[in-house]
């Protein structure tokens, strides 16, 4: 129980941009393990929105976030990466040797001499609509994410919000509920305009009920959901059946531990060197959503190129007296590297 676990870079947080950053550590014949408090890798993609589908990953025009997660661990199997899943890491000390020992939420040792943070958007929660009694119904027909879209099969739905995520799952599950209802406080919603064209289709289609310049005031049913009160602007309150609430306003993101570790944070960031996704901590990097710098898309696509830059930058902390040499895999292969 007492034994660390050593390798070259300790990864912190298993989402798509640390499991990139495995790969492209790979490469390079650094080995990687990864820590992350979910059960399972992927990060968000894997808890929150498996089934939606993703449309800015180089050379997949459209890919469920699940399978993108699966085609990672798929690529970084040659690598044999280790996993600490279901733990949080909660404490970074620096050792005699100048290596980091990173200590998790159940008291797992790990050290390398280089630590990535690659925790999205950190330790994060939904933001709760303020009605009385919803945790009553909280996984009996209240959901704050839309995790296994099946369950709404034939069933009445009524989603919340006016944002991305509530425009792309009215149009992903209009063929899929009975009834679909999506209820937004305002008549403007703030996300892309080809979803908003979309969901205007559906409404003057009559295939999903639109109701704007309304919110969800409360929640009725005897253990089970069966319907949710409305409070419209100018027609007062009324009533809709239904079996499921879906509030998508959005996670209230926290760094956690992260926030203790002596790093520069920025409005719950870490800030980081562009030239390498270094931080204000010599051996410590962050990429992905959880790091900012000026400039900064929180776009996975840009967390695979902030791992790549700070792989080059790691191996020359982890083997100092070694001579980098970056070879093409499209004329060397993996096996081969």
């Amino acid at each position: 129980m007492n034994t660390k676990i050593e390798t070259d870079i300790i990864i912190i947080g298993a989402g798509p941009v640390g499991l990139f950053a495995v790969f492209e550590a790979g490469l390079l014949k650094m080995r990687c393990h990864l820590i992350d408090a979910l059960p399972q890798p992927g990060g968000q993609l894997t808890e929150i929105y498996p089934k939606k589908p993703i449309y800015d990953i180089p050379g997949y025009p459209s890919v469920l976030a699940g399978d993108l997660v699966q085609n990672l661990m798929q690529q970084i199997a040659p690598f044999s990466p280790g996993f600490t899943l279901g733990e949080r890491a909660e404490s970074v000390e620096k050792q005699d040797d100048g290596r980091w020992l990173v200590t998790t939420s159940r008291g797992t040792q790990h050290l390398a001499p280089v630590i990535f943070i690659a925790g999205g958007l950190g330790s994060f929660e939904p933001r709760k609509p303020p009605i009385d009694n919803i945790e009553h119904f909280e996984d009996h027909g209240v959901e704050y994410f839309v995790r296994t879209p099946d369950i709404y099969k034939n069933r009445r739905v009524v989603i919340a919000g006016g944002g991305d995520s509530a425009l792309d799952w009215t149009i992903y599950l209009a063929d899929l509920a009975e009834k679909i209802t999506l209820i937004h406080r305002r008549t403007e919603f703030r996300g892309a305009p080809d979803s908003v064209e979309k969901v205007m289709e559906l409404a003057e289609s009559g295939k999903i009920k639109l109701i704007t310049n309304a919110q969800v005031v409360g929640l009725q049913g005897n253990g089970e959901l069966h319907g949710v009160t409305i409070q419209h602007d100018t027609e007062g309150e009324f009533q809709v059946d239904a079996d499921h609430f879906v509030p998508l306003f959005g996670l209230t993101p926290k760094l956690g531990p992260i926030g203790e570790w002596g790093l520069a944070i920025d409005k719950g960031a870490v800030e980081v060197n562009t030239s390498d996704y270094s931080t204000s901590v010599p051996g410590i990097y962050a990429i992905g959503d959880i790091n900012t710098y000026p400039g900064k898309l929180k776009l996975i696509l840009c967390g695979f190129h902030e791992a790549t830059l700070a792989c080059q930058s790691a191996f020359k902390v982890a083997f100092p007296d070694k001579k980098l040499s970056f070879k093409y895999t499209t004329v060397t292969g993996i096996e081969a590297l």
